[in-house]
């Protein structure tokens, strides 16, 4: 005779506390969702210090971002020859979007075109370099 063993199973009984059901949910009076469009005076805020801090580099990533209207993962895979040739910086810029995967065509303003141009004579970029490498060096 064949002796079967049935495995016991334990259930758990969850005990519910008798908390009071009304507790305040967690998002409530917290900004969620989409963030509010920065307004032109905080742009121009924050193009002046950092301008002030002569931080060359976060001043070029931020006016291209402004003006290109990317993500920050977009912006870090486009190469200086894709916004510049024979170091003059081009008023329009092609770059394609991770996300979407759709090309994106933007403007770039005088001001960027300034920053940009000081970021790469600074940074001593040529054509095939990423325009923002990574700031820890390895």
């Amino acid at each position: 005779m064949i002796r079967t063993q049935k495995n016991s199973i334990q259930r758990r009984s969850l005990t519910v506390c008798d908390h009071n059901l009304s507790t305040v949910p967690w998002n409530k009076g917290k900004l969620v969702g989409q963030k509010p469009l920065l307004l032109l005076k905080e742009i121009w805020a924050v193009r002046v210090r950092l301008q002030l801090s002569e931080n060359h580099r976060d001043l070029a990533f931020f006016s291209l971002a402004i003006d290109s209207k990317l993500r920050g993962s977009d912006l870090v895979k486009i190469r200086v020859s894709d916004i510049s040739k024979s170091r003059v910086v081009a008023c329009r810029a092609m770059a394609q979007q991770q996300k979407t995967g759709r090309p994106v065509q933007s403007g770039i303003t005088e001001q960027s075109r300034d920053a940009i141009t000081a970021w790469i004579d600074r940074a001593t970029l040529s054509g095939s370099d990423f325009l923002f490498p990574g700031r820890i060096k390895s």
